[in-house]
C-alpha cells in the first residue's frame, strides 16, 4: 500500500477529509520549502503538493506563474526541488509528497542523467506521486507502470469539461487520488460553485474508484468545509502563495500554518 493510499485510508477510516497544501517549491525563498512542508504538517495538511517550477506553465494562474519565476529566479528545478523532498524526509516518514508539474523538467531531467533517472532519483529522496499537468492518461501507461513499479502514484487532473470517455482513460491509469480542477480555466481564478462540484463528483466516482480531491477556487476555510462535505480530500495553492509572497523568511511559516490550522478545524468540524 502506497502512503498515499494509506493516508487516504486512515483519514477514511476517522471519517475525515484530506488537507492537500501547494506551494511552489523554493518559493518565497530558495531554502525555505523543507522547513514549510513541516509547518504544514504540523498543521493539520496530510499530503503536500510541491509544484515544480517551469518557464512555460500553461494551467498556472498569475499568482502560481509570479511564484514559479521567483522560483526559477533563485536556480530552483527538478533536481533541487528532489533534495528539498530528501531533506524533509530525515524527519518525516509518513506523510506523502507529490510534485505536479509539467513534462519538460521530467523529460529533460532524463536526459541528462539518463533514461528512467527521474523515476529513480524521485523514489529514492521519498516522493510518493506525481502530477504531470500535460501529460494525457492515453499516453503514459508506461509512465504510470514505471512510477507504480517504484511505489508511486500517477495523479491526473479532472475537469468541468471532463467527458465520461476521458475520465475513463484516467481510471485506468491513475493511482493515488484524482484531482478534480473544480473551474474552468486556470488556478486561482474566480468563484466556486459548491453546487456544481456536488453534481460532478458521482459523475466522476462512477469511473474512478480512487479518492477525489478538489482544489482551484477554494480560498478560505468555509469553501473547504462546504467542499468537504461531498470531496475526499480538499486542496488549496494560490491563497497560500498569496499569503507568504512578500513575508519576511522568519514569517512564513508561521503564516501559512496559521492559515492552514483554520482549514482543518473547519474541515473536521
Amino acid at each position: 500500500m502506497s502512503r498515499i493510499e494509506k493516508t487516504f485510508t486512515d483519514l477514511q477510516a476517522q471519517g475525515r477529509k484530506a488537507l492537500i497544501p501547494f506551494v511552489t517549491a523554493g518559493f518565497p525563498y530558495a531554502d525555505i520549502t523543507p522547513d514549510l512542508m513541516h509547518g504544514m504538517v504540523e498543521s493539520g495538511a496530510d499530503v503536500i503538493e510541491l509544484g515544480v517550477p517551469f518557464s512555460d506553465p500553461s494551467a498556472d494562474g498569475p499568482v502560481i506563474q509570479k511564484a514559479g519565476d521567483r522560483a526559477l529566479a533563485l536556480g530552483i528545478g527538478l533536481s533541487q526541488v528532489i533534495e528539498m523532498v530528501k531533506t524533509f524526509r530525515q524527519r518525516n516518514a509518513t506523510t506523502p509528497v507529490v510534485l505536479m508539474g509539467y513534462a519538460n523538467p521530467i523529460e529533460r531531467y532524463d536526459q541528462k542523467h539518463g533514461t528512467g533517472s527521474f523515476v529513480r532519483d524521485a523514489s529514492v529522496a521519498g516522493v510518493d506521486g506525481v502530477l504531470v499537468v500535460d501529460y494525457p492518461p492515453e499516453e503514459c501507461e508506461e509512465f504510470a507502470a514505471a512510477l507504480r513499479a517504484a511505489h508511486m502514484d500517477l495523479i491526473f487532473l479532472l475537469a468541468p469539461t471532463s467527458t465520461d470517455e476521458r475520465m475513463a482513460q484516467v481510471a485506468r491509469v491513475a493511482s493515488g487520488y484524482v484531482y478534480y480542477v473544480s473551474l474552468k480555466g486556470v488556478t486561482g481564478a474566480g468563484t466556486l460553485d459548491v453546487g456544481q462540484v456536488e453534481a460532478m463528483l458521482p459523475r466522476i466516482r462512477a469511473h474512478v474508484n480512487v479518492p477525489v480531491g478538489v482544489g482551484f477556487g477554494i480560498r478560505d476555510a468555509e469553501t473547504a468545509k462546504a467542499i468537504g462535505k461531498t470531496a475526499d480530500a480538499v486542496v488549496i495553492g494560490s491563497k497560500i502563495i498569496q499569503l507568504i509572497e512578500n513575508e519576511p523568511f522568519e514569517k512564513v511559516v508561521p503564516v501559512a500554518a496559521h492559515f492552514l490550522r483554520g482549514i482543518r478545524k473547519a474541515l473536521d468540524a
